[in-house]
């Protein structure tokens, strides 16, 4: 039998039984819709993360502190032997020391942050209001959103204040070398960015060359960026040999990635239980199909169609419903997954939370669901098609 004449026949079953068809396709899209809606929401919980904490160039970064800082100090010194080992690319230090920030009348403590614009791109800072400290820019700042809530400001209105700041550093003076000694900046400075790090402590950072007559001798760390992925085992390894402390973001994306791993793969399972249940319903729709066309297959043998005709009749007819459960599927998960992920922001918003982005549909995934559904339809009507190849012909024009 020709592929056109079972098509042809296929679709005039499905004409004929429309509502039994419908359902049945309904519950294998439904099925498939779970499994993209639950999976889609493990990769864009993963998705969200690694946007928030990764760029390109931190993920070949190393951060290098002290393991006893009287020992080893992180001094110009100390950089100018870190700068020196094989395959590091750039390095760029970071004081950490605290301050004051009034803005008006207010004034409010914060962590100051001294760092070049390389540590901005290492550290994968990226702005969620504003924008980033360049190379040319003079007496700017970017703050936490911390900082807003300090000022009770929205976070759009504190771009563009100007702020004074108080810096406090030790005391190189005092005998008491944990004395510290306050340095009045006498520049304003102008908000330019803010990020959202989580800390619920207030954060600025303020470019080096901008505040270049402070007595900065020492830094709290180092970003040291290699020139590949394949250098950052073994500058490591010799950095640690020389007694610094070295941790990276690739590692804890790796430990992300492996968490996110096994949550996709729970969720991935209680879909497939969705799947499974649908896969029932198909067994038992195309088994009350054989039922009802067991008279019809007679007649079809009797006029000379083999008994494989017969079986790839059905097995075309479930192909066909769980290629269209796959595809209907699909389209119901993305529109009930976007229409969560609507009402999630309307409340976030409503709270003055952040736009979230909770799903996302990779692709591959989209294609290997189309072939997991068109392949449940064929597991699920083998067993009514090979029940059909093997009736008698006879036997089955005298079934009534």
């Amino acid at each position: 039998m020709r592929i056109k004449d079972l098509l042809d026949i296929s679709l005039q079953n499905f004409k004929n039984r429309k509502s039994r068809i419908f359902f049945t396709v309904l519950g294998v899209s439904v099925a498939i819709a779970a499994v993209l809606f639950l999976v889609s929401f493990g990769y864009g919980l993963q998705a969200s993360l690694l946007e928030k904490i990764t760029t390109k160039d931190s993920l070949l970064t190393l951060d290098v502190m002290s393991s006893d800082t009287e020992l080893i100090k992180l001094n110009q010194e100390t950089l100018d032997k870190i700068a020196k080992v094989e395959n590091v690319e750039k390095i760029s230090p970071h004081a950490s020391v605290p301050g004051n920030m009034t803005l008006g009348e207010l004034t409010s403590e914060a962590t100051v942050n001294i760092v070049d614009t390389v540590y901005l791109d290492l550290e994968g800072v990226i702005p969620k209001v504003g924008k980033k400290i360049e190379e040319n820019d003079n007496n700017k700042i970017i703050v936490n959103t911390s900082i807003a809530k300090l000022f009770d400001l929205e976070e759009e209105k504190l771009i563009g204040k100007k702020v004074k700041m108080v810096i406090y550093l030790p005391d190189l003076e005092s005998e008491n070398q944990a004395e510290l000694k306050p340095y009045n900046l006498e520049n304003e400075f102008e908000i330019i960015g803010l990020i959202d790090d989580g800390d619920t402590q207030g954060q600025i950072f303020v470019k080096n060359t901008d505040v270049s007559k402070l007595p900065i001798n020492e830094y709290s760390s180092v970003k040291v960026k290699v020139k590949n992925q394949n250098n950052l085992n073994d500058t490591r390894t010799k950095l640690l040999s020389m007694g610094f402390l070295v941790s990276a973001l690739s590692d804890t994306i790796d430990q992300a990635n492996q968490i996110f791993g096994v949550i996709q793969i729970v969720l991935g399972i209680f879909g497939i239980v969705a799947l499974v249940v649908a896969a029932i319903g198909l067994i038992n729709t195309m088994t009350i199909s054989l039922l009802e066309r067991t008279n019809e297959i007679g007649i079809m043998r009797a006029i000379g169609a083999a008994p494989r005709d017969v079986m790839w009749l059905f097995l075309g007819e479930s192909l066909m419903i769980g290629f269209l459960g796959g595809v209907s599927g699909i389209l119901l998960g993305v529109l009930s997954s976007q229409l969560v992920q609507l009402i999630v922001n309307m409340v976030s918003k409503s709270f003055g939370g952040d736009m979230l982005k909770l799903f996302s549909y990779p692709i591959w995934f989209m294609f290997f669901i189309i072939i997991l559904s068109s392949l449940v339809g064929l597991i699920g009507g083998y067993y009514p098609a090979r029940r059909a190849a093997k009736l008698n012909p006879l036997d089955a024009l005298r079934y009534k």
